[in-house]
This record gives C-alpha cells, sequence and structure tokens, in this order.
C-alpha cells in the first residue's frame, strides 16, 4: 500500500477528546504531563496528525490508561467510529 499522499484524508480517528472528557483532564494538562505541545496535542485531537511518534503514543496511553486501540480507531465506511 502507497503511503498517504499530502492532503489526502485518513481513516483513524483520534478518540482523544473523548477519553479527556471520561477521565476529567484538559488538554493542557495532557501536555503537561506527556510533555507535548499543547498544539501537536491538538492536532492529533482534530485528527489533522499524519504521523506519530510510538514514545508520544505511549506516554499518551499511559497518562489516560488505555490501550492504542481505544485512542486511535478505524472509521467505518458508513461513517461510523
Amino acid at each position: 500500500m502507497a503511503p498517504a499522499e499530502p492532503g489526502e484524508a485518513s481513516d483513524i480517528h483520534c478518540r482523544l477528546d473523548e477519553l479527556l472528557e471520561s477521565r476529567g483532564l484538559t488538554l493542557t494538562r495532557l501536555s503537561e504531563l506527556v510533555g507535548v505541545s499543547v498544539v501537536n496535542l491538538s492536532v492529533l485531537k482534530n485528527d489533522r496528525a499524519r504521523a506519530i511518534r510510538f514514545s508520544t503514543l505511549q506516554a499518551i496511553c499511559e497518562v489516560l490508561d488505555c490501550e492504542v486501540g481505544e485512542l486511535l480507531v478505524v472509521r467505518r465506511a458508513d461513517g461510523g467510529a
């Protein structure tokens, strides 16, 4: 499979908003705990990220006490996540 082209939409959805809300955390607090800028976390949260480092993914999952599959999900062709 070829890499995504610039501007090509991804079928991966980030559930960061939902996980933050359920844990009573803000994006700013997550940024402090993970050591990643609010801007970069916002890009991820809004499904605009083109890549994520495994170390960042691991740190987010550790802070949110979740699995990668809870944070990142594949969107279904019918529009569901």
